[in-house]
């Protein structure tokens, strides 16, 4: 069973009676918990929706903001934005639930533990803002002139040699494909 998460009555739970105790609308449901939640507009007053937090620390909001919105499975962040925040991509000071009668941001409260466990364990995978994967670039140093060379992954094929520069033990300058014009730089020594 994953860290911090408990058993009751055979079903898995994701916080104790205690952490929820003064959120108003919290309902355990299977997998997730669901919470009511909303996002303030200084346009458009409140957005109410219901927050579901995943085993995995997933994170879905169901729209409540009219009674004919069709908005379901946002984001946190499309939900900021269809609420009409006019700063988005703060989503985690935005929306707020429901605590002891105040508006509480996501961010002071423990529904982001999981969240912010599941971006760490993310396996080296990245995305930018804007939802598409990003790699950060890496280096491998060179068995001859001992410096370090700068591997761009930004597509399948550049990753591939990146990959296949880390696993040749004598991997040299000459062999990057970015740098062909390097081995002219190497001088032997006698």
């Amino acid at each position: 069973m994953e860290k911090g998460l408990e058993r009751e009555n055979g079903l898995v739970t994701l916080f104790s009676d205690e952490e929820l105790r003064e959120v108003s609308g919290v309902k355990r449901v299977g997998e997730y918990v669901e919470i009511t939640c909303g996002c303030t507009s200084h346009r458009y007053g409140d957005a109410v929706g219901r927050l579901r937090v995943f085993l995995n620390g997933f994170l879905e909001i169901t729209c409540e903001c009219t009674p004919g919105c069709q908005e379901d499975k946002l984001t946190p962040a499309a939900f900021e934005k269809h609420s009409g925040r006019e700063t988005a991509r703060k989503w985690k000071n935005n929306i707020w639930v429901i605590v002891n009668g105040e508006k509480v941001p996501l961010y002071k409260t423990v529904l982001l533990k999981y969240y912010n466990q599941q971006s760490k364990s993310a396996n080296g995978s990245h995305r930018s803002h804007n939802g598409r994967a990003c790699h950060h670039d890496e280096f491998v140093r060179c068995t001859r002139c001992n410096k370090e060379r700068r591997f761009r992954l930004r597509t399948k094929e550049e990753c591939r040699i990146h990959h296949d520069a880390l696993a040749d033990a004598d991997w040299k300058c000459s062999d990057h494909p970015y740098d062909k014009y390097v081995n002219l730089f190497h001088i032997k020594m006698p």
